[in-house]
């Protein structure tokens, strides 16, 4: 087999098509020409004027930085349940009577899960709440996929997310209102085997 090396300029050229510069320092300094190894030459660049040097924002790979949530119950099966109500510390009663029966329907106690109140971190992205809470099943209601910068999903069903379990549901209090909204939440509650 032949080498797919090849130090022929014209065919690097295709590759290649950037201007290049020698950076020394905190000044980019333009050059004559750029040499890949000792006798052979591969590109003329075209002088060029010296730019400043600008500072960027935060790296892209740099860590979001994670807020201190507060939250109800222990996490002990490592199960989070987000609601979005921004006038109750969950929801107003008929909510929270309608989130108990969800969470005995399924048989957990309050040292299951984790009830987080999104209103109180609103842009807060799904990977942060996973690098605090570590979920294994997250419940949304009233909290879209979009709001946690996640592709959209359909609601009251069970979506997969990097080996997590997800439903996507609407605030509990017009759910409570939602017949058909809680008969679709219930057969994919039915599914979970918890």
């Amino acid at each position: 087999m032949a080498s797919q090396l090849t130090t022929n300029g014209d065919a690097l050229r295709l590759f290649f098509t950037d201007d290049i510069y020698l950076i020394r320092g905190e000044e980019i300094l333009s050059t004559d020409e750029v040499i890949v190894s000792e006798d052979q030459l591969i590109k003329s660049v075209p002088e060029a004027s010296v730019s400043p040097v600008v500072s960027l924002p935060r790296a892209l790979d740099e860590p979001e930085k994670i807020p201190s949530f507060k939250f109800l119950g222990k996490n002990s099966r490592n199960i989070l349940i987000l609601v979005n109500d921004p006038e109750h510390e969950v929801s107003d009663e008929k909510g929270r009577e309608l989130l108990r029966k969800i969470v005995k329907s399924v048989n957990l106690s309050a040292n299951d899960f984790a009830l987080l109140n999104y209103a109180s971190y609103t842009g807060t992205s799904y990977a942060q709440l996973q690098q605090h809470f570590s979920s294994v099943l997250i419940f949304a209601f009233g909290v879209t996929p979009e709001q946690l910068k996640m592709k959209a999903y359909p609601q009251n069903s069970i979506v997969l997310e990097e080996g997590v379990r997800l439903i996507f549901s609407s605030e509990l209090k017009t759910l409570e209102g939602d017949p058909t909204g809680k008969k679709v939440l219930w057969g994919s509650l039915k599914q979970l085997g918890i």
